[in-house]
């Protein structure tokens, strides 16, 4: 037998920590899917996460995998297979990409329904993670992620080239999406919109699937053909960085919500529908008909897409409650 090194302990110690939170996904029903439980148990976390930040403001700290204290090092590797977003990468303070919480990438794998044979389209390139789920599901060929920040690509390509995969990560504007590589029958968004770009429904064959963040939610659209998708909202709450580059959003005035009971600014369900109804409803009128309905929650709200513009709903496309979006929604 050979000697147990201290490069071997720590290989050890990073594969029993990525077979634990296997473990915690799937008793907690995040993998019920055994395509995607056999993706996550064969792409570990930890060699997409070499670093990540903690703390806000200037009280950022980084937790890295060769840090020379075996403790910062533990550190880094509790936090790396915690359920839990990991801020990957910052610039002045802001954050520009993260590792997002696993829970929440198996649930929105699952839900994107990929089949054999799909071609899939990530806009958001992030650490690789995601793109590499993708792979080992789909195969490289069939995979392509896309981000505006040539470091975040780089990085990504480097992190799943060393797990031998090679997908297209390109760099570029993912609101314009990735023509020479479509059609798709899937595209999967890791980063908020404040509306759907309509150039990814022309990249998409018809009955397509696109899984995105809008509001505080995600919305699953069905792609009719280049100018119409229409599709409701998992019941799932979900918070990402902001897509940069053509569709970009301003942050919302502290003060819209001034006047509002404490207990309807903090709760999350309004929050969703405040924000998608965002200058159409004034926010006490959005909080009056959220009562009215009987506090709906996200499965309620649908959105569809045409080339005359882009609507939220509640119940039903054809009305009554029927609001445009815009692209000054936070």
């Amino acid at each position: 037998m050979g000697a147990h090194t201290p490069r071997t302990a720590a290989r050890d110690l990073r594969e029993t920590a990525h077979a634990a939170q296997v473990r915690e996904l799937t008793a907690a029903g995040a993998l019920d899917d055994p395509a995607w439980r056999a993706a996550f148990a064969a792409v570990p976390r930890h060699v997409f996460v070499p670093y990540f930040w903690t703390g806000r403001g200037a009280g950022h700290e980084r937790l890295w995998a060769d840090d020379p204290d075996p403790e910062q090092r533990a550190r880094w590797l509790r936090g790396v297979y915690t359920d839990a977003p990991l801020a990957t990468r910052l610039r002045d303070g802001e954050l520009l990409s993260s590792s997002s919480q696993p829970s929440l990438m198996a649930k929105m794998l699952e839900a994107l329904e990929v089949r054999d044979g799909d071609n899939v389209l990530e806009i958001g390139a992030g650490t690789g993670y995601n793109a590499g789920l993708l792979c080992h599901r789909l195969g490289d060929g069939l995979v392509t992620t896309i981000d505006l920040d040539e470091e975040i690509t780089e990085s990504a390509r480097a992190h799943l080239a060393q797990l031998g995969y090679r997908p297209a990560v390109v760099t570029g504007d993912g609101a314009r999406g990735c023509p020479s590589r479509g059609p798709f029958d899937r595209i999967m968004v890791t980063c908020t919109l404040p509306l759907i770009p309509p150039a990814w429904l022309g990249q998409c064959r018809p009955g397509a699937r696109i899984l995105a963040p809008l509001s505080t939610g995600l919305i699953a659209l069905t792609v009719r053909d280049a100018g119409f998708a229409e599709g409701r909202f998992l019941h799932t709450p979900a918070y990402f960085v902001p897509l940069r580059g053509a569709t970009a959003s301003p942050p919302p005035p502290a003060e819209a919500v001034r006047g509002l009971p404490y207990e309807m600014v903090e709760n999350e369900r309004f929050q969703f529908m405040l924000v998608l109804t965002w200058g159409v409803l004034h926010p006490r009128e959005a909080l009056d008909l959220w009562r009215a309905e009987g506090r709906p929650p996200r499965e309620r709200f649908g959105v569809t897409v045409t080339p005359e513009g882009q609507w939220s709903w509640l119940d039903d496309p054809q009305g009554p409650y029927v609001w445009p979006l815009s692209p000054d929604t936070p």
